[in-house]
């Protein structure tokens, strides 16, 4: 029986197709320059592309009078954040202080994301749970409930905690359902969300794409052929999917935050 898939340490690359490594943080690791790996390059360079975007496309544009394709396309990103979700969703009040975090946290979101689908790195860092969407959660949670407390005192938690309307009775159950829900729940959805939505696209992208290389290069024989161009085919459209996942994903994370933002700073909602 043909035997695709093969652990490394029997792998004969010239017999077999596919050759997986005994460990899959080979997948990551950059073994020339020790503790860096390949997650925290990427990282790094989604910095340098948000730093890039918003020096080019606002800085640079912003003294001239006619701004270039490229500087109204960022200004419309940037707009639509301080516009629709910053000053939207938060109010005009607190909205614009805010917006910096928001829009740092969508473009960082966003760029992360489109890795998933850019050539030679296919790779999106939301993906790494810990490395990004749970640092990312628990900075929102840090800025929400500390937003509350210098907005209401100790009197968020008690708003928070013991919600006005609600009769006394009902505080036995409502409290516990209350502090699990914002204090715990928030930030660990926030992050698994992210990482399981881009984890998943990823996986079936890269299953599809692979599998349809792999007939169509005549690997399981010609008949396997047009099963492979069938593979490849709805690969190509889980692909263009996955670019609207990605912004998507983007927008639920930011808007979410300023969301929770907002009940910190606004106690009659």
């Amino acid at each position: 029986m043909e035997q695709l898939i093969l652990a490394a340490s029997e792998c004969d690359a010239e017999n077999e197709i596919i050759c997986v490594p005994e460990s899959v943080n080979e997948l990551f690791e950059l073994p020339f320059l020790g503790f860096w790996n390949r997650t925290m390059s990427l990282l790094v360079l989604v910095v340098i592309i948000v730093i890039a975007l918003l020096y080019f496309g606002i800085i640079r544009n912003k003294n001239r009078l006619v701004p270039s394709k490229f500087g109204a396309f960022v200004e419309m990103i940037v707009r639509f954040v301080r516009d629709e979700i910053a000053i939207g969703i938060i109010g005009p009040e607190h909205g614009l202080k805010y917006f910096p975090w928001l829009l740092s946290l969508f473009l960082f979101i966003l760029v992360g994301n489109l890795f998933e689908i850019s050539p030679f790195i296919n790779f999106p860092v939301t993906s790494r749970l810990w490395a990004v969407p749970a640092l990312l959660s628990i900075l929102t949670w840090i800025i929400f409930v500390v937003s509350g407390f210098k907005e209401q005192g100790m009197g968020y938690l008690k708003e928070t905690l013991f919600p006005p309307g609600v009769p006394k009775a009902l505080y036995l159950l409502v409290t516990p359902i209350e502090f699990v829900s914002t204090f715990l729940v928030r930030p660990f959805s926030l992050a698994v969300r992210l990482f399981a939505n881009l984890v998943a696209g990823h996986v079936m992208l890269t299953l599809l794409l692979v599998s349809g290389y792999v007939f169509i290069t005549g690997a399981g024989g010609l008949a396997k052929i047009p099963i492979g161009i069938g593979w490849f085919a709805l690969g190509l459209g889980i692909y263009m999917f996955e670019i609207v996942v990605a912004i998507l994903q983007a927008y639920i994370f930011t808007l979410l935050s300023a969301v929770y933002v907002q009940t910190s700073v606004h106690p009659e909602h």
